[in-house]
């Protein structure tokens, strides 16, 4: 693909990265965050850059800019989409302000177009930069912590089928069928191949915290009823720590089983759980919610619509609406201008575009973070981030829109 240079700065140009550059790039990348990584998680990056679309900002022959793109699969409400999983976004800090990062997301929105890849999604190092590329908050997450110096407390009755301890290299073929089935039922999950269970979830020393256990992982039932994945530490003569990195069960027992199991390990006294869904049941069947505690709420996957169209025809409604959009894209300006979103009772869904007035105007960054039903268009009428210009347009498009289950993602990169 031909470089395309940007207006504003005509000395970068911005191309592939080639496989030969991937150390160059990994040195850029540890330079902007501040990181020097042992040999061993080098080469897992070098690994993931290997099977990204990748693009590179040079001034001359000199790599000052990257950004990436892992070849991810998303559920989105009624099915899946290609999502391209933006990561190793960075821009060398003598280069900063000069339109690095515009050029280099402007080349990478051009590739995925070349891929008829309708989304794109990313986790934000810094939250005010990618609003103003068109990115979403497309999900968000909880940080839980449960007291568990006593026996955690439950309004309901817990699964007694029988729990057991798998082996880290068993897990991924035991776990895998299980957790397709319940991505399946939530917006938001990324489809974890076998290298991605290993090489993320199960991996044995974790990176950013190596006083932490090698990661165990319990599993409810045979057949498979629900399972988690955690660690475990200890500060000197303390009570530990127990962490949950993921968890996932067929059924509130089911959970309510393994809330327990967490609960109850010896030498511990506070399960901490990062990055729960918004409507995590144990914050409902939890007897005691001085024992079970919100700590922090947070955006989590961002989500980036960059064919709109496309993207609108293959999710599935809640309900039937036909509602006139005017979506402002400054980046992408095809998405722009008035469409006439109608889905019928049957299921059939068009996204057109229509000289009749519209009823709702909203940035693209809005739709996207209405997509996966984690945020309504009625919020962003009553937040001034929408208007309305047809009484009962947002509440129509939010009935639409509607998930059983709130938007969840938990894997990062």
């Amino acid at each position: 693909m031909v470089s395309r240079p940007t207006p504003c700065t005509p000395a970068l140009k911005f191309q592939e990265l080639p496989e030969s550059e991937l150390d160059r790039a990994l040195d850029l990348a540890y330079l902007a965050f501040h990181e020097k990584p042992e040999a061993e998680l080098r080469a897992h990056h070098k690994e993931l850059l290997r099977g990204c679309t990748r693009v590179g900002a040079y001034d001359g022959d000199e790599l000052v800019g990257m950004v990436s793109a892992l070849p991810f699969t998303l559920s989105v409400p009624g099915g899946e989409l290609p999502c391209p999983g933006v990561t190793f976004a960075c821009v060398a800090p003598t280069h900063r302000r000069r339109g690095a990062l515009s050029g280099l997301l402007a080349e990478l929105f051009a590739r995925c177009a070349a891929q008829d890849w309708p989304i794109a999604a990313l986790w934000a190092s810094e939250a005010v930069i990618y609003g103003r590329f068109g990115f979403g908050e497309g999900t968000r997450g909880l940080t839980l912590e449960i007291d568990s110096t006593r026996p955690l407390a439950l309004r309901i009755a817990p699964d007694d089928r029988p729990l057991r301890l798998l082996a880290p290299a068993d897990a991924p073929a035991a776990l895998a069928d299980f957790y397709d089935r319940a991505r399946a039922d939530r917006p938001g999950r990324i489809a974890r191949t076998r290298a991605w269970w290993a090489e993320e979830w199960l991996v044995e020393k974790d990176e950013e915290d190596e006083s932490f256990s090698p990661p165990r992982v319990v599993a409810l039932g045979e057949p498979l009823a629900g399972y988690a994945v955690y660690r475990t530490k200890r500060d000197h003569d303390a009570p530990g720590l127990v962490r949950v990195d993921d968890l996932e069960a067929e059924s509130p027992a089911a959970a309510a089983t393994l809330w327990q199991y967490l609960s109850s390990i010896d030498l511990t006294a506070k399960v901490r759980a990062w990055g729960r869904p918004v409507d995590d049941p144990l914050l409902l069947f939890a007897a005691d919610r001085d024992q079970v505690r919100v700590t922090a709420e947070f955006p989590a996957l961002w989500l980036r619509l960059l064919d709109v169209r496309t993207a609108l025809l293959r999710r599935s409604y809640a309900a039937p609406v036909d509602v006139v959009l005017d979506v402002h894209d400054a980046h992408l300006p095809a998405n722009s201008g008035p469409h006439r979103l109608s889905c019928s009772s049957e299921g059939g869904v068009t996204y057109e575009p229509t000289h009749d007035p519209a009823d709702l105007s909203l940035a693209v960054r809005d739709l996207a973070a209405c997509y996966l039903g984690g945020t309504t268009p009625t919020s962003l009428v009553q937040a001034g981030l929408a208007t309305e210009h047809a009484p009962g347009a947002a509440a129509r498009l939010t009935a639409a829109l509607r998930t059983d289950r709130a938007p969840h993602t938990v894997d990062g990169f």
